[in-house]
C-alpha cells in the first residue's frame, strides 16, 4: 500500500481520510457531488492520480472480506460500512461520522434500501465496491477540476459509451450514488427538500427525467395520488434500475407506471401537460441545459410542480455542464420559461455560498419551479 502525508490529511490508493481536515466534525469533504477538499500541492496530486491508474485496476472486492447471508437487518448498515471501510480504510472517519450523525428515519431509509438490493440478488460486496467506485471516481475528477478550473468533459459524447451504454459501470454507478442519498450530507439535505416541498396526495400525471436508481420515482409515487408516472432517461441501465423498483414495491397496484429508453429531447407526447415534473441532477450532465429547462416549461401548466436540482463546482465523472455561481444557473431557468418558487441551497460544509462561488468549492442547489 502507497502513503502520502500531509499535515491536512493522509491518501492512500487516491482515498482521503478527514482526521486532520481543518474542518473535521463538520463533514468538511462531502460538498456537493464531490468527497474531499484538496490541500495537497498539486505536484503531489499529480503523483497521486499517475499511482491510481495504476493501483485502482485491481477490484476492490478482492481486498474485502465475503460476509454470510442471510445477514442480520438491524447489523446491516454496520455490515456495509464495514465492507466499505475494509475496502477504504481512510474512508472509515467520515463513515463513523456520518453513522453518528444519522437521524433514525435515514437509518431505516438506508436499511430499506439495502435490504431492496439484497432481494433482487445483489451482494453486499457488489454494493460497498459501487460505493466506492463513486467515491474513487469523484476524487479522481476533484483532482483534475483542481488542477485545470474545469470539467475533464464537456460533450455527451466524450463520455457516453464509457458511463451511460456501458452497463456494468452505470448499474455501480446508480447503486452507489443511490446510497450516497443516505450519506452524503448534501445529498440527504436536498432529499429532505424534495420530500418537504413534494405535493402530498397531488392527482394527474407525473413525469421524472433521468430517473436513474429510480428512488426518487418509488417515492412519488408513494406520496402521490397520480392516475400515472412515466420516467424518461437516455441509459439502458438506469431504465432497467427504475423498473425493477417498479416492479418491487408494485408501483402498477396503484397506478399506471412506464420508464422509456429515450432521449428527453426528442420524446414527445402530443398536448400532454404533467401535474408533477422532477428532474433530479441533470443539468449538469448535459450539453444544453437550457434546452431541458424549456422542454419541461413546454409540458406544464401553471399550476404544475416542477422539482430540479444541480450543482455548481462539483466534479464528476460523467458532468460536463460547469455552472460557477447559482445565477449561471438561475438565469438559465428564467429565460427558459420557468419561475423560481423556492430555492435550497447547500454549500461546502462550514462556508457561504458567496464564498463558494468566490474559491469555487462545490453547492448542491435545489428549485422548486412553476411555468411562467
Amino acid at each position: 500500500m502507497i502513503a502520502l502525508e500531509s499535515s491536512h490529511l493522509s491518501v492512500v490508493l487516491g482515498r482521503i481520510d478527514l482526521e486532520h481536515s481543518p474542518l473535521t466534525g463538520s463533514c468538511a469533504a462531502w460538498e456537493t457531488d464531490h468527497l474531499m477538499e484538496l490541500w495537497l500541492p498539486l505536484g503531489c496530486w499529480r503523483l497521486i492520480e499517475i499511482l491510481n491508474k495504476r493501483l485502482l485496476s485491481t477490484s476492490i472486492t478482492t481486498l474485502a472480506p465475503r460476509w454470510p447471508s442471510p445477514m442480520n437487518s438491524a447489523n446491516l448498515v454496520e455490515d456495509f460500512t464495514s465492507l466499505v471501510t475494509a475496502a477504504n480504510p481512510l474512508h472509515s472517519s467520515f463513515m463513523k461520522r456520518s453513522l453518528r450523525s444519522m437521524r433514525e428515519d435515514t437509518r431505516t431509509e438506508l436499511t430499506d434500501y439495502l435490504i431492496y438490493c439484497l432481494s433482487i440478488g445483489l451482494s453486499l460486496d457488489y454494493l460497498a465496491d459501487s460505493y466506492n467506485t463513486i467515491v474513487n471516481d469523484t476524487m479522481m475528477e476533484q483532482m483534475f477540476f483542481e488542477e485545470h478550473k474545469r470539467y475533464r468533459w464537456s460533450r455527451f459524447e466524450e463520455l457516453a459509451h464509457s458511463v451511460y451504454f456501458d452497463d456494468a459501470y452505470m448499474r455501480k454507478y446508480m447503486y452507489g450514488l443511490a446510497i450516497t442519498a443516505f450519506l452524503w450530507p448534501n445529498h440527504v439535505a436536498l432529499h429532505d427538500f424534495f420530500i418537504r416541498t413534494f405535493p402530498r396526495g397531488q392527482k394527474g400525471n407525473y413525469l421524472e427525467i433521468g430517473p436513474g436508481h429510480g428512488y426518487y420515482f418509488m417515492q412519488s409515487a408513494r406520496l402521490g395520488d397520480f392516475e400515472r408516472l412515466l420516467g424518461v432517461d437516455i441509459s439502458a441501465a438506469s431504465v432497467a434500475l427504475t423498473r425493477d423498483i417498479v416492479r418491487h414495491f408494485e408501483i402498477e397496484k396503484k397506478c399506471r407506471a412506464e420508464v422509456v429508453e429515450t432521449d428527453f429531447l426528442t420524446f414527445h407526447e402530443d398536448n400532454e401537460k404533467y401535474s408533477c415534473i422532477v428532474m433530479g441532477e441533470v443539468l449538469e450532465h448535459v450539453e444544453d441545459p437550457g434546452r431541458f429547462l424549456s422542454a419541461i416549461a413546454g409540458l406544464s401548466s401553471p399550476s404544475t410542480h416542477i422539482f430540479v436540482t444541480t450543482c455548481m463546482n462539483a466534479p464528476a465523472v460523467d458532468h460536463i455542464s460547469l455552472f460557477r455561481t447559482g445565477k449561471d444557473v438561475e438565469d438559465i431557468i428564467t429565460s427558459s420559461g420557468l419561475r423560481i418558487v423556492e430555492t435550497c441551497y447547500v454549500p461546502y460544509a462550514g462556508k457561504t455560498p458567496a464564498e463558494c462561488e468566490r474559491d469555487a468549492l462545490a453547492v448542491n442547489v435545489g428549485y422548486v419551479l412553476r411555468k411562467a
